[in-house]
């Protein structure tokens, strides 16, 4: 009796996820494909409004801004860098404070705020350019802080978003049920394919817009739609599942992880664990293995979960010189289209920033020959779920992440080559006899 009366709850309950009332999540009634679409919308949407942003910085900083190149880039790297540090402190509140779902709320808000700041810096830089030149400098200095202010209150936004949809995305599906494990992939896939999408549609259309129209209307498209995905992303919150809230003492895992290394460290001239080896695992890491030592000894998994951390930080060190070749296609890839013929019609001439859509073509292509074709394939060869290890992407990412600057250095060199044979050499804001499409090999 008692068999028959818990395999039911077993199938019909996801186990450590509740629904929106606090309630066991139904696996009929919640998450899986129907949540997930909500939560991808607000990611595409997320993505729409950042590279309605990112794609063409560059130049509104060196056109309404009145920058130099150099100045340009390094505002738009750094603005890149912190939008690209601060999820870090995003996922901290998330998991000690707010939980996912409120700080994808909060985050959002931010972002909307920040979005219509800078539209409204924006629709100032005409009004500067009227007033006299002592006037002009003095504002111009206040709309510079507005607009940074603007800039920065975005990246503050996406520190929440960026760590949290993604997660409240795989939420949605149970790793322990076969069929929404097999789900679970796929959905990663798919996911990469919409928000490459949607960074599409904001390179096509808010890039022409803000060249050819207006800076203010093409930042102000991009609030109208953040705005709208997130009252969509609210209207399903029925039918999210919602991870448990975990015990207090585990909640704040810097504090947990920190505490770890404290101790290792206080604990470094101890030599127990070397005639007492059932305490830890010398083999791993000696040193965060004395934090079990007393006094005031760390638990096992802690020092599991520091060990872990630990084993991570070869990979993030060979992003440092992927985040290289990426900063390039959104500030100097962008400036050596400035400089060459883009002409596609007469009196009509190609956004150069608006070759970026290339790289979310591409990317929208290859998922579905990926997730289609080649997941398939390697699966019946190499048996693991996803087709080939998340390692084995990251390490082809950055073979061809190298390729494309071999490209782009071919391509810069032919460049200058013919601005010297022009002797354009010293006029920057000439024209080069060289079509843009040459550039079209290092986006793809």
């Amino acid at each position: 009796m008692a068999t028959s009366a818990e395999t039911p709850l077993q199938e019909e309950y996801v186990i450590d996820a509740v629904d929106h009332d606090g309630l066991a999540a139904g696996r009929s009634n919640t998450g899986r494909w129907r949540a997930a679409w909500f939560i991808i919308g607000v990611e595409v949407a997320e993505r729409f409004a950042y590279y309605g942003i990112a794609s063409n910085l560059i130049s509104y900083l060196t056109g309404p801004l009145r920058q130099s190149t150099a100045v340009a880039a390094a505002n738009v790297n750094a603005w890149s860098g912190i939008s690209c540090l601060l999820p870090v402190l995003g996922a901290f509140v998330a998991d000690a404070f707010l939980g996912r779902y409120r700080t994808i709320i909060i985050a959002s808000l931010i972002y909307v705020l920040g979005m219509a700041l800078l539209t409204l810096s924006a629709l100032l830089v005409p009004i500067t350019s009227e007033n006299t030149e002592v006037t002009s400098s003095s504002t111009s200095s206040l709309l510079n802080v507005l607009f940074f202010f603007s800039l920065y209150l975005v990246a503050i936004g996406q520190s929440g978003h960026k760590p949290c949809v993604q997660a409240f995305g795989a939420d949605q599906f149970d790793e322990k049920d076969p069929i929404e494990k097999r789900d679970r992939g796929s959905f990663f896939n798919w996911w990469y394919l919409s928000l490459s999408a949607g960074i599409c549609l904001a390179i096509v259309v808010v890039v022409y817009i803000q060249e050819a129209v207006s800076w203010a209307l093409g930042f102000g498209i991009p609030c109208v739609f953040m705005l709208i995905s997130l009252v969509i992303f609210v209207l399903g919150r029925r039918c999210y599942r919602y991870t448990k809230r975990i015990p207090e003492e585990e909640i704040n895992p810097f504090v947990r992880i920190g505490r770890v290394f404290f101790q290792a460290f206080r604990n470094q001239r101890s030599t127990e664990l070397e005639t007492n080896p059932s305490q830890g695992s010398p083999e791993r890491l000696r040193l965060l293995n004395k934090a079990l030592l007393a006094p005031n000894p760390c638990s096992v998994s802690d020092v599991n979960d520091a060990t872990a951390l630990v084993r991570l930080i070869p990979l993030w060190l060979t992003t440092l010189a992927y985040a290289i070749p990426y900063a390039q296609y959104t500030t100097f890839f962008t400036k050596q289209g400035v400089t060459m013929e883009r002409t596609i019609a007469p009196g009509v001439k190609i956004p150069p920033a608006s070759l970026q859509v290339l790289i979310g073509i591409s990317i929208v292509l290859f998922v579905l020959i990926y997730d289609r074709v080649l997941v398939p394939m390697a699966r019946s060869i190499t048996k693991d779920p996803c087709g080939i290890t998340t390692l084995k992407r990251i390490g082809t990412g950055m073979v061809i992440a190298t390729l494309t600057m071999v490209i782009a250095a071919l391509v810069e060199t032919k460049r200058l080559k013919t601005a010297k044979e022009h002797g354009l050499i010293d006029q920057p804001q000439t024209t080069v006899p060289m079509s843009i499409w040459w550039l079209i090999p290092q986006y793809l």
